[in-house]
C-alpha cells in the first residue's frame, strides 16, 4: 500500500509539478485540457485565490506529485456553489484517492457554510465521453445538471459582413481604456445567465496583466446615445498553440446588454470578432456555449457556421448545512 501525503500549495516551486501532472493525465484522457506553467501561475497566483485552504496536493513519500485539486468558491451569493477541479495521475486511479479528494472538497465547503452562514453545494465537470469520471461522481452523490458545447468553425469558410443597427459604432480596447464601464456591461449582459457570478474590476485588471490581450480583439458596440450595448472579446493562446501544433483562436466571451437584445448586435459583434481572428491568421475559431443559454446563443453560433466538437457536463451535489444556530 502506497503512503501518500496531503499538503497545501507552497508556491512557485509547485507549478512545474502540477503542469507535469496535468500533461500526464492529458496524454491518457485526451480532454484537451493541458495547461502551461504561465496559465497555472495566472490562475493560482491570483490575489483572490485562498491558496492555503482551496488548493491541495497529494504526493508519495518520495515527493512525487500524483494528485492535485482546486476549489473555486464564489465570494457572495445566497448559496455558495464551489466548483471542484481535480486530476489524479493515471497510474494511481481507481482506489480511494478520488474519494478522499471529493471528501476534502465537501469538508471545505462545509467550512464555508459555517463561516458565512449560507447553504453550500459542490459542482464538478468533465467531458460527456468521460464515463469513468461521471460514474465516479454519481457514486459520490452528484447528478448531471447542465451541458456545455465546445464549438468550432474554420476561417477558410467565408465570414459574412457584420451589419450593426443604424448609427451604432464599434470601439476597440475598452477593457483598458474604460474598465469600469466594461465590467458593468459584462455584468448586465450575463446577470440573467445560469450560475452567474459578477465580474469585478480587480479581476479584470488581473486578467489584462496576465493573459494575452490585443486591443483589436476587444470590441464594444456603442449605441447612438453613447451606451455600451454589447461586446465581443477574442483571444489567441500562442503558447497552447505551440504545444498542440494547432492554429486556433477563441471567441472568449460575447454578450449583449439587456434592453439591446434582438437587434442583431450580438451577431454583428460575433462576425466582427471572427474577422479579427481570421485577419490574425487563425485557422480555427473555438468557443464554449451553455446548451440551455436563455439568450439563444447556441442558435446564433450555428447560424454563422459553428458546429459542436464535443460536450461537457456539469454535475451538482447539495451538501448538508452545518450552519450553527444563532
Amino acid at each position: 500500500m502506497i503512503t501518500l501525503t496531503k499538503r497545501s500549495y507552497t508556491g512557485e516551486t509547485d507549478l512545474e509539478a502540477i503542469a507535469d501532472l496535468i500533461h500526464a493525465c492529458e496524454a491518457v484522457d485526451c480532454l484537451d485540457e493541458g495547461s502551461s506553467i504561465a496559465e497555472l501561475r495566472q490562475e493560482i497566483e491570483a490575489p483572490w485565490v485562498d491558496r492555503d485552504r482551496n488548493l491541495r496536493l497529494w504526493e508519495t513519500t518520495e515527493g512525487t506529485l500524483i494528485a492535485f485539486a482546486q476549489l473555486w468558491i464564489p465570494e457572495c451569493g445566497e448559496v455558495r456553489d464551489g466548483f471542484l477541479w481535480f486530476r489524479v495521475h493515471p497510474m494511481f486511479r481507481g482506489g480511494t484517492l478520488e474519494r478522499e479528494i471529493v471528501a476534502w472538497g465537501e469538508a471545505r465547503m462545509q467550512e464555508v457554510s459555517q463561516e458565512f452562514g449560507v447553504p453550500v453545494s459542490l459542482r464538478s465537470g468533465t467531458r460527456e465521453t468521460d464515463g469513468d469520471r461521471i460514474r465516479f461522481l454519481e457514486s459520490c452523490g452528484f447528478a448531471i445538471n447542465r451541458y456545455f458545447f465546445r464549438m468550432e468553425r474554420v476561417t477558410a469558410e467565408p465570414i459574412p459582413t457584420p451589419q450593426f443597427p443604424p448609427e451604432f459604432t464599434v470601439q476597440i480596447g475598452e477593457q483598458q481604456k474604460n474598465g469600469d464601464a466594461w465590467v458593468e456591461l459584462y455584468n448586465q449582459s450575463f446577470i440573467d445567465h445560469w450560475n452567474f457570478h459578477a465580474l469585478t474590476r480587480d479581476r479584470l485588471d488581473h486578467e489584462l496583466e496576465n493573459l494575452p490581450y490585443r486591443p483589436a480583439f476587444d470590441l464594444v458596440a456603442v449605441s447612438p446615445d453613447g451606451q455600451f450595448a454589447g461586446f465581443c472579446y477574442c483571444t489567441i493562446y500562442a503558447e497552447k498553440n505551440r504545444q498542440t501544433g494547432r492554429n486556433e483562436g477563441w471567441i472568449t466571451v460575447l454578450g449583449t446588454r439587456r434592453g439591446f437584445r434582438n437587434q442583431g448586435i450580438g451577431r454583428a459583434l460575433l462576425l466582427a470578432g471572427m474577422q479579427q481572428l481570421q485577419a490574425a491568421g487563425v485557422e480555427t475559431i473555438l468557443l464554449s456555449v451553455d446548451a440551455q443559454s436563455p439568450t439563444g446563443a447556441l442558435k446564433l453560433y450555428e447560424s454563422v457556421g459553428f458546429r459542436q466538437s464535443f460536450a461537457k457536463v456539469s454535475l451538482f451535489k447539495a451538501l448538508d448545512s452545518l450552519i450553527e444556530a444563532g
